[in-house]
Parts: C-alpha cells; sequence; structure tokens
C-alpha cells in the first residue's frame, strides 16, 4: 500500500508483541551455526525516529514501547536489540524488523526485504545495507525466494492491512509458502480491530495449516477513534520454546 507509512505507528504495542516475538526467534535460531534465510514481505524503512512530528502525533509509541520498555529483562533479546540501536542510531530511534534482523543474523545469512513505497524503500536501503532489497510486490518476491538458499530460515509477512484483500489472500499465500517451503518458520502479524475482520483469515489459515501456533493479546485503543484494540502472530514451525515466551509475553499484556 503505497500510502502506508509506519512512522505514525512505530514502537506501538503492537510492534512490542511484534519485535519481542521475532527477536527471540532470530536469538533461538542463531545459536545453532548453521546459516539462514530471512524473508520480509513488507519492510518499511528499517529505523524510526520516535521524537519525529508523525510519531508523535498518533501517540502511539508513547502508549506502547515508551510505556512498557521495563517489561523486559535486559538479557531478553529484545531489550538487547532496542539497547543496541539506540546505541548506534540514538536515544530516540527504534528499530523496525529488517534492522532487527540485520543486527541479529550473521554475516553467512542472506537477507531479503521487499518493500513497494519508493520512499520507504530508499530510506531501507540506506539503514540496513547489505539486506536484498526489492521494489515489488512481498508475496511475489516470496515465491520468487521461496524455497531459499539456504533453506533453513525464517519469513515474516506484516503487511499494512490497508487493502481489504489482504484479510482474503493471505491465507491462499501462506497455505502454498508452507508447501513450497515446509521447513520454513513462518511468522504473521495482524491487527485485531473493534470489527475482529481478522477472525475469518485467522479460521482459514487454522484449518489449511493445523499445526500452526496463534498468540494474540488486547490492549486498550492508543487515541480516541483508534480501532486497533490488540495484535496477532501466528507461527508455522514454531521454534521450541515459543510458545511458553508467548505466554510470558501475554501475561505482560493481560496485567497491564
Amino acid at each position: 500500500m503505497l500510502s502506508y507509512q509506519h512512522l505514525y505507528h512505530a514502537g506501538n504495542l503492537a510492534d512490542v508483541h511484534k519485535h519481542a516475538t521475532l527477536a527471540w526467534v532470530l536469538d533461538y535460531m542463531t545459536r545453532k551455526d548453521k546459516p539462514l534465510s530471512y524473508i520480509e514481505t513488507h519492510g518499511g524503512r528499517g529505523l524510526y525516529d520516535l521524537e519525529a512530528d508523525e510519531a508523535l502525533h498518533t501517540g502511539e509509541a508513547a502508549a506502547g514501547i515508551v510505556a512498557v520498555a521495563d517489561w523486559f529483562d535486559q538479557s531478553h533479546p529484545y531489550a538487547k536489540t532496542l539497547a543496541d540501536c539506540r546505541e548506534e542510531n540514538g536515544e530516540t530511534n527504534y528499530p523496525g524488523s529488517p534492522w532487527i534482523a540485520s543486527h541479529m543474523l550473521r554475516g553467512d545469512d542472506v537477507l531479503h526485504v521487499a518493500e513497494l513505497h519508493p520512499m520507504e524503500r530508499s530510506i531501507l536501503e540506506i539503514i540496513v545495507p547489505g539486506v536484498h532489497v526489492y521494489g515489488q510486490d512481498g508475496f511475489d518476491m516470496a515465491y520468487s525466494q521461496c524455497p531459499p538458499t539456504p533453506r533453513r530460515g525464517l519469513m515474516l509477512v506484516d503487511p499494512s492491512y490497508e487493502i481489504k484483500d489482504d484479510y482474503r489472500d493471505i491465507p491462499r499465500h501462506l497455505t502454498k509458502i508452507a508447501k513450497i517451503w515446509p521447513v520454513g518458520v513462518l511468522m504473521l502479524w495482524y491487527p485485531i480491530l473493534v470489527d475482529q475482520r481478522h477472525r475469518g483469515m485467522t479460521r482459514a489459515l487454522g484449518n489449511d495449516i493445523p499445526n500452526a501456533v496463534f498468540h494474540e493479546v488486547a490492549f486498550p485503543p492508543a487515541r480516541d477513534g483508534h480501532r486497533m484494540v490488540g495484535s496477532g502472530m501466528m507461527i508455522v514451525n514454531a521454534p521450541w520454546g515459543l510458545e511458553d515466551e508467548l505466554a510470558r509475553l501475554g501475561e505482560k499484556f493481560a496485567a497491564r
């Protein structure tokens, strides 16, 4: 979606849910001394200044990572990544998922990231050097790379959902990719809106990929009239221990 810019939403509670999960999974996968592929279908710019006018306008970061940073012990992979990002880029900066992946992966790992928005893509190419960046539809890129080399790896699917067809099309895409790349860890993020429009999508995914793990958290709207009241993750081939980690994260959200 060419009108979407994540800077307005960076660091919100959905990002906390998504990025804490991503950092944990990457930390787990990089413990094994074997190279892996990272594929991301909707990358954004990779780095966000939470003091930018756009971020301050929505207040989502203030209600998100600014308010809940103490949820994570310094040893948690997400906390480590946030600290490294601030040290490298300044105290007000927040890492997007391509930055997190690039920072946590190793020299023999391969990163493929798609981003259609020309400005976001140009910033991403500067912010995260060494990543293969594609100015094409994210699922077209994913199909062109799957199964990737190395075959071991992770795919993050994180669209804006401003296109309503995403809810209809994602089950078809992920089911097909899971068959093409049966050993890949597939991670899907989705918003939980007041109208619960995600339910048909998750029901279809659950039917088509019965071993997938779903994890959802609820939170108050970031501001009056904001329709997002929660965040969801679906993981195919979830690494050992992830469900326990998600349960711990869910307790943090529930106790807010």
